[in-house]
């Protein structure tokens, strides 16, 4: 078996960032979605600025599931560095059990709202703006913890990992 790399390879950093910022963009900037949605339950067309933000939200949405794809091929070629000694065994696993939900949520939250808006299906909508749009503000949040838990309780160079190191 190889060995852990030290760091992630640039490739999977550039892809890490640029899932974060379209992740967060989705996050932030639903309203339009949500807007289109009303409208047609209204039975009204919705505005063309609606429409186009809404697209937009599609269409990072659809990038998010193509990088997610990408981003498990790269992880499967090149590997991840292995946890840190001073992280405790229950948070080892606890670390792969959020990456692994990361991984899944790439999936599940564009194909959910590939059904709601390309499909119509309500409860696809549901599923996309209710659980799984909290479940990845929470795993978002908890990440971050982790990596200042890791950086200034543990000191240890996790960061570096997607960033410099």
């Amino acid at each position: 078996m190889a060995l852990a790399p030290a760091s992630y390879a640039t490739s999977q950093k550039a892809l890490h960032w640029l899932m974060a910022l379209l992740i967060l963009f989705n996050l932030l900037f639903a309203e339009a979605m949500e807007e289109v949605a009303e409208a047609y339950e209204r039975g009204e067309v919705p505005s063309p600025d609606d429409l186009t933000f809404a697209n937009i939200h599609a269409y990072v949405g659809i990038s998010v599931l193509c990088l997610g794809a990408i981003r498990i091929v790269l992880r499967l070629i090149k590997g991840a560095p292995s946890a840190p000694p001073e992280e405790p065994p229950v948070l080892r696993l606890a670390a792969k059990l959020a990456h692994g939900t990361f991984y899944a949520l790439f999936f599940m939250l564009p194909l959910s709202g590939i059904g709601a808006y390309y499909f119509g299906n309500a409860t696809a909508g549901f599923v996309h703006g209710g659980p799984l749009k909290s479940l990845m503000w929470l795993l978002i949040a908890v990440h971050i913890l982790a990596l200042l838990v890791h950086q200034f309780y543990w000191k240890t160079p996790v960061a570096t990992r997607m960033t410099r190191g």
